[in-house]
């Protein structure tokens, strides 16, 4: 097979709560005319993000095209997971143009580029492109990376120090080994916001990249599919901090789920969340939450206090009317029974 018929993968990339499942959907509305399939790599076993998109498959995406692997970063289940996933795709009968992959707000990049080298698909399929995502409210605050002059001056001073943080160095991997940064949420970050954003960006990509501001997820795919990049022959030029260890952590980062109660009013739940994320560094709740007298399902996404929640669809007659959350931190800021007071519930279960 020639590399002209290797069947094209994009992967989006991004921090948490930067827009990947909004990019996704907008591509799938409007796929360029491209068959599209979509893998939802999930942190955390609710699959809130699959869900969301697979409610809004259409013909040139079907719901069948849209595959989840949850609890499990790719790169660590190649063999077990991704590569049977990819022969799926490739086996269905109206065979997708183009595959968009979209990675967990934790996952570094780098490592997922590496499976793609892996002799079972190596021939098949090649990875067009990397996307990456940065919320442009988010950066402009200094949220992700350090500031760069006051890190470069503790190193000087002192070799030994531990300079890094955790979310500093995800960022910074993500937006080293795109292709395309867009700047999401601009509208949120203003003017000044973005240019500042965009200042930060530039200081830390390892090479020219160009950057474009996105709301909403609205974008032309021809923009972003196409891109032709074959990044897994291209790994030198996409500088990770990890690229002198054997594997990746993921240990930085842990997740629980909680089942939460009927909530009488939305607004306390939000204000829950809002108290978490400021008193004990929750970054991300997602799921969904059972309300009071109302027969639709709250949809929940939460980036740090920043809550939006909205109705999405019925409750089925073929499941448990049960609200229940994806909570994720870094892991000294996980502390199960804080979480799950905070959020209604009174006690962890004996069973747990």
């Amino acid at each position: 097979m020639t590399d002209l018929a290797k069947l094209p993968v994009t992967v989006i990339t991004g921090f948490l709560g930067s827009g990947k499942t909004t990019l996704i959907r907008g591509l799938m509305q409007n796929p360029g005319g491209k068959r599209l399939a979509v893998i939802v790599n999930e942190f955390g076993d609710v699959g809130v993000d699959g869900e969301i998109l697979k409610s809004c498959a259409i013909p040139d995406c079907p719901a069948e095209n849209i595959l989840e692997l949850a609890n499990g970063c790719i790169c660590c289940t190649v063999a077990d997971d991704f590569i049977p996933t990819i022969e799926a795709l490739m086996a269905l009968e109206s065979r997708p143009d183009h595959i968009l992959i979209e990675t967990s707000g934790l996952a570094l990049p780098k490592p997922l580029l590496k499976a793609f080298d892996w002799p079972d698909i190596r021939s098949k399929i090649t990875v067009d492109g990397v996307i990456a995502l940065a919320d442009a409210e988010a950066v402009a605050a200094g949220r992700f990376a350090p500031n760069v002059a006051a890190v470069d001056a503790q190193r000087v001073a002192d070799d030994s120090i531990d300079h890094e943080t955790p979310l500093s160095e995800v960022f910074e991997d993500q937006i080293a080994c795109a292709d395309i940064i867009l700047l999401t949420k601009p509208d949120l970050a203003g003017p000044e916001g973005v240019a500042k954003a965009k200042a930060l960006i530039e200081a830390e990509v390892p090479r020219p990249l160009p950057v474009v501001e996105v709301a909403e997820g609205v974008i032309d795919a021809r923009i972003i599919l196409g891109l032709e990049a074959a990044a897994e022959d291209d790994m030198e030029a996409r500088p990770s901090h990890h690229d002198d260890h054997d594997d990746h952590e993921h240990d930085d980062f842990e997740s629980i789920v909680v089942d939460i109660p009927d909530q009488a009013d939305p607004a306390t739940l939000v204000a829950a969340i809002e108290g978490l994320a400021r008193d004990h560094n929750i970054l991300r709740i997602k799921g969904y939450a059972a309300v009071t007298g109302k027969p639709m399902r709250l949809l929940v996404q939460a980036v740090g206090a920043r809550v939006r929640h909205q109705y999405d669809r019925p409750w089925r007659n073929d499941e448990a009317r049960q609200g229940r959350l994806v909570v994720i931190a870094e892991h000294d800021d996980i502390n199960a029974d804080v979480i799950r007071a905070a959020l209604g519930v009174a006690s962890v279960r004996a069973a747990e």
